[in-house]
């Protein structure tokens, strides 16, 4: 999958996803368009096309569920932003107010390939500098 906005909208899910107490309650559409700062009726029309790729599953009027196809796939975007993050900010130099618009725009032209070379560049990062995990290896350790 290269579609960008797709990939926004599995990113913005997973965020919100990640944050759940409760897993099972699915996502709130409402949730999605804050977010991603859109309209209710964009969610509904992205819900519906990640659907019948079979990456969510959704009714009109209810929450949004990752099929789990959809969730290694939103890990997996969210994982290579973080990364691209680190680099950034530890590689690089930038500052970390910066960082989540470059990796946005950077995300979606790393190769798979690319980012595997990077996660073991950066020796399998473990956060991001913002203190989100590292979504590929479920290692729970914070920035101070």
């Amino acid at each position: 999958m290269k579609q960008r906005a797709e990939e926004d909208y599995l990113r913005a899910m997973y965020l919100i996803y990640e944050n759940q107490t409760d897993k099972s309650l699915g996502i709130k559409s409402v949730d999605i368009a804050k977010e991603l700062k859109i309209s209710k009726p964009s969610v509904s029309e992205m819900t519906k096309k990640l659907a019948k790729k079979g990456l969510v599953r959704s009714k009109p009027y209810s929450n949004v569920f990752f099929t789990e196809k959809g969730l290694n796939e939103a890990r997996r975007i969210t994982h290579s932003h973080r990364l691209i993050e680190v680099f950034l900010k530890n590689s690089l130099g930038c500052k970390k107010e910066e960082v989540h618009e470059y990796a946005h725009k950077l995300e979606h032209a790393f190769s798979e390939d690319l980012i595997k070379k990077l996660d073991k560049f950066l020796k399998n990062l473990k956060v991001c500098p913002h203190g989100g995990v590292n979504t590929l290896k479920w290692k729970y350790l914070y920035l101070n």
